[in-house]
């Protein structure tokens, strides 16, 4: 019996280090909770994405459903695979949803963290660019962290929004795309429809100021505080509607 017993030990080490070699991809994958009734969040996401853009909003997003009486956030990613990405950091993503592939849920929010190349490679990818295009004409908020306005521009901001992006890249989007009214000095701004940050710590600022205007300045706070993070909109140089 010493023999047989030995040769199924031997094989059945064999079947695992195949299997933990060439795991099976479908048998990872999960699709997010998904809560109905709530706002979808969708954050965009390709490789050399930049942590703090993407984290940044997602968290504040995410403490929204531990808030009371309000319509929370679903908050999941979405990119043109569904492969993993990394980002510009070395964090690798699976992301939730690959738009080239997946039915997705409608989107309410859609969230443009800034990535390696949104100058210049990601900005001809006809695909993706054609996807925001048409998920921002349906979505109730569009948003883009540091240079995922250039992303959002590409893809067809209205001619005279006022937006802003990382501060040394100021320039280069008002000269790539004059009609735009490109501000300066600012943390954020709110032109419609559109919510655009300067990006990486300001990031939060953005996050921060839009569940402000969807729930309100007590939410907002504590949402703030839950995250030890200091939240005054006064004090967080800005335009909005009405400035």
């Amino acid at each position: 019996m010493k023999g047989p017993r030995s040769l199924f030990s031997v094989l059945t080490l064999l079947a695992l280090a195949i299997c933990c070699k060439h795991p099976d991809k479908s048998a990872r994958r999960s699709w997010p909770d998904l809560v109905p009734g709530r706002l979808n969040a969708a954050f965009l996401i390709m490789d050399g994405v930049y942590n703090t853009e993407l984290t940044a909003p997602m968290d504040i997003f995410h403490h929204t459903r531990f808030r009371d009486s309000i319509r929370a956030m679903n908050v999941f990613t979405v990119a043109g695979t569904r492969q993993p990405v990394r980002s510009f950091e070395g964090l690798q993503i699976l992301p939730d949803f690959g738009y080239l592939e997946d039915s997705l849920p409608p989107i309410d929010i859609l969230v443009v963290p800034s990535a390696e190349h949104h100058l210049d490679s990601d900005l001809q990818d006809a695909a993706m660019i054609a996807w925001v295009r048409r998920t921002a004409q349906q979505a109730r908020i569009v948003m883009s962290l540091c240079d995922g306005a250039f992303v959002l521009a590409t893809a067809g901001m209205p001619d005279s929004l006022r937006c802003t992006t990382f501060p040394d890249d100021i320039g280069r989007l008002r000269e790539m795309f004059p009609a735009l009214r490109v501000l300066e000095n600012i943390s954020f701004v709110h032109d419609g429809r559109y919510i655009t940050s300067a990006g990486g710590d300001r990031s939060f600022d953005a996050a921060l100021y839009l569940c402000q205007h969807l729930y309100g300045k007590k939410v907002a706070d504590q949402l703030a505080h839950g995250l030890v993070i200091g939240w005054d909109l006064d004090s967080v140089p800005h335009w909005k509607p009405g400035d």
